[in-house]
């Protein structure tokens, strides 16, 4: 290990999150439990889905946001979508009727994702659903499914493939879009080809209000040949902040191998961008005052003067400080000049590993009693299975007090994609369930189950 002091990563302050450490509940769900779990916060969805919507106003765009259901399977957060007048992103069968079960009309989903199967695809056109078309045969399916069922036309959306990834799986080429307007204008009535998409790798501003702009370009070519392209969609993709500039770049000047254990290696390369100067709402705003190439004006004048309506799907964006992620001690081991805490779950519960990275912010240690103890115990966390790279934090963390069986770990801000995105009831360890925890500002916080059917 480092003879140098450990790199931390400290989280923003939330407020609603340390009112739940501090009120005694975590420890308590632990025993009734029995396992790791997850407690959601539904009041930070709305706050987060208010900002974005606020950003759209204040930029004069006419705008909706789709809430990107892969990010979480709560269903507290499709209702909390459907109540603040917002869509859900859906793109298996399961996830389309979740959305509906729990109150987002079918005209408020859009079903993204590649090579959908025929019951995804008959159920989207029977709910009026808006559907991103992303192969040419997936446009025939649509078409012969609406002309079969005759009950509404099937609305879509053309994906186009980015040309800044030219190598992507996913997209319409040139030559595919070309066929596909025709296609659309040939089938009349039983297609409404409501305008084009793109989901863009990265968190540039820049390359986004160009290809934005791009697909405005569609838009307008589509016009003349008699189709309605009123609509784009630029996915998600919007960046927050886990941690402040000073905390982040400080962190991956002095991170090396010596802090991890075994002495892991990882690149910076390799780290989500824990820390955004513009996020969440922030990076929307930004996104629609930046100029895209070759315009004089900002993306809000160039989309307002085309008369197109800008559809977002953020997932992670919408479920900053949401929820956090809590794990016992249930073994801790003496290595040389650290220990090694074994938890009673799994990595696949904290899911940046399934990318080959570490989830950075450090975990809060709730001790059962820290008197006497103070001081720098630095520790890696590993998960109760017996594979050896199951490591929730390969990191050595710098805990004010030594770890003790029987202490919590919570692991803050885990709500977007970190809770279910890679889950496995690998050795048949229970998933962890989800609490919702609601009035976090009384001295005792009410807590429910979370209703997701399954």
């Amino acid at each position: 290990m480092s003879t140098r002091p450990l790199p931390t990563l400290p989280v923003l302050p939330d407020a609603a999150t340390e009112q739940v450490l501090a009120s005694g509940l975590l420890p308590e769900l632990a025993y009734a439990f029995g396992g790791p779990f997850h407690f959601l916060l539904p009041d930070a969805f709305d706050t987060n889905l208010r900002a974005m919507q606020d950003a759209l106003g204040a930029a004069g765009v006419d705008g909706f946001v789709y809430f990107a259901k892969k990010a979480n399977k709560a269903a507290l957060f499709v209702e909390r979508a459907a109540a603040g007048g917002a869509g859900v992103d859906v793109a298996s069968v399961a996830e389309l009727r979740e959305a509906l079960g729990h109150g987002v009309r079918g005209e408020h989903l859009v079903v993204t994702g590649p090579a959908k199967d025929s019951a995804l695809l008959h159920l989207a056109v029977q709910h009026g659903a808006l559907i991103a078309v992303d192969a040419l045969e997936e446009l025939d399916a649509l078409v012969t499914i609406a002309l079969a069922g005759r009950i509404r036309p099937a609305r879509i959306l053309l994906r186009v493939l980015p040309p800044a990834q030219p190598h992507s799986r996913f997209g319409l080429d040139d030559a595919e879009l070309t066929t596909a307007m025709e296609r659309c204008v040939q089938a009349g009535d039983t297609v409404r080809m409501e305008g084009f998409s793109f989901h863009l790798s990265g968190y540039a501003l820049q390359p986004r209000a160009d290809l934005a702009t791009r697909l405005l370009e569609l838009c307008l070519k589509a016009r003349v040949q008699g189709l309605e392209a009123s609509r784009i969609s630029i996915g998600g993709g919007l960046p927050i902040s886990y941690t402040d500039a000073d905390s982040w770049h400080t962190f991956l000047a002095e991170q090396n191998s010596g802090h991890y254990h075994a002495g892991k290696t990882f690149h910076t390369g390799d780290f989500y961008p824990y820390y955004s100067p513009a996020a969440g709402a922030d990076a929307l705003a930004g996104l629609l005052a930046t100029r895209p190439e070759g315009n004089e004006l900002p993306l809000s004048s160039v989309l307002k003067d085309a008369g197109v309506t800008l559809l977002l799907e953020p997932g992670r964006a919408l479920l900053h400080q949401a929820g956090a992620t809590v794990f016992r001690v249930q073994g801790v081991k003496d290595r040389d000049g650290y220990q090694i805490l074994t938890v009673d779950g799994t990595s696949l519960s904290l899911s940046e590993q399934w990318f080959n990275s570490e989830y950075l912010p450090d975990p809060i240690l709730i001790s059962q009693d820290a008197a006497g103890e103070v001081g720098a115990f630095p520790a890696s966390i590993g998960a109760a299975t017996c594979l050896e790279s199951d490591m929730l934090t390969w990191r050595m963390i710098p805990f004010p007090h030594r770890p003790r069986t029987g202490d919590l770990l919570v692991y803050p801000n885990t709500a977007g994609y970190q809770m279910d995105s890679n889950e496995s009831p690998f050795h048949d360890l229970t998933l962890p369930p989800k609490v919702v925890i609601d009035h976090t500002d009384r001295p005792r916080p009410r807590w429910r189950l979370d209703r997701h059917f399954t």
